[in-house]
């Protein structure tokens, strides 16, 4: 009786009630109250299983309504940003990096959403073939460079040779000074050329991207995502700390500068790296005005094919 008093089970009026009948109703109450949150665990995702939440987004935590309003708003931004790139020939590219599971693949996401695919591309680059790796470094990202009014994001571009290239061993110390020295020239001339450069640092502490780590273990849905880099990454948090800021002491220029985003909280992340996307270009509405569409034409003598003719995907839902 004392445990269900403490659970708030009993109200006043029931405490007064005998003993033998406020035991059995304060037991009936209990097993009720287990079974529902049985089965309100029980029904939650599996990725969603024994994971807490990280302590900085309890405490911020931005609600899911205003999170989507702020997205659809920042989204039709986006749209018209592409449509002001497309008409005045301006060349975007923007640079995703940051530790794994920092949230770079959600912002990426966000941003391209809304956009034609057609003038908004994403580049994520694979491990270089045995030809590529006798090639200049930069020549295997220079095919990707935007053309008139397209924007690309590079889901980790040439930085890899600073980062994971550096830590892991895949590179000589040789190509590493090289790369240091030779990256802020590549990049004042892509800007001199008038292309628009942004590069962005999506930084996660220890303990949330473990948390992110651990719950990619349990969700069959984005298990892939656990490469085999990302598991040695666990170990050289301080290597990896180390060649960011040797790379960002080489590489922050003027023409080019690094901008970080705080990311253990995700929704709040993806917001503000588009809010700074669209302060940092400075675009123009040039959406077109409504269509008004007119009467379609009937085609009087066109007979269509029988329906049992054809094969139907099955209305499963």
């Amino acid at each position: 009786m004392e445990s269900d008093i403490m659970n708030g089970d009993f109200s006043a009026s029931e405490t007064a009630e005998s003993p033998t009948s406020t035991t059995k109703s304060g037991k009936k109450k209990n097993k009720d109250k287990k079974k529902r949150k049985k089965a309100k665990f029980d029904d939650a995702p599996q990725s969603m299983t024994y994971l807490p939440t990280s302590e900085r987004e309890s405490k911020s935590k931005l609600s899911t309504k205003e999170y989507e309003k702020e997205l659809a708003r920042m989204q039709v931004e986006l749209v018209k940003l592409q449509y002001w790139a497309k008409h005045t020939g301006t060349r975007i590219v923007i640079l995703f990096e940051g530790r794994d599971a920092a949230g770079k693949g959600g912002t990426i996401k966000r941003i391209t959403e809304p956009l034609n695919p057609r003038g908004c591309r994403v580049v994520a680059l694979g491990t270089p073939s045995d030809r590529e790796k006798t090639e200049w470094y930069f020549q295997r990202y220079s095919p990707h460079l935007p053309a008139a009014g397209e924007i690309v994001c590079f889901d980790r571009s040439w930085y890899n040779r600073a980062g994971v290239e550096r830590v892991m061993g895949f590179c000589t110390d040789d190509q590493y000074r090289e790369f240091m020295q030779t990256c802020p020239e590549f990049e004042r001339m892509l800007v001199r050329s008038g292309i628009i450069l942004l590069k962005y640092w999506f930084s996660v502490s220890d303990e949330e991207q473990e948390r992110r780590f651990q719950s990619r273990t349990i969700d069959p849905a984005r298990r892939w995502k656990l490469s085999p880099m990302d598991l040695e990454s666990r170990d050289r948090w301080v290597e990896y700390s180390q060649a960011k800021d040797e790379m960002f002491a080489h590489t922050n220029i003027p023409e080019a500068p690094w901008f970080t985003v705080e990311a253990d909280d995700k929704k709040r992340a993806r917001l503000n790296c588009i809010n700074h996307f669209l302060t940092k270009i400075p675009y123009v509405d040039m959406t077109p005005e409504p269509l008004e569409l007119p009467p379609r034409r009937s085609a009087h003598d066109y007979v269509r094919p029988p329906r049992n003719e054809q094969f139907f995907v099955p209305q499963v839902y």
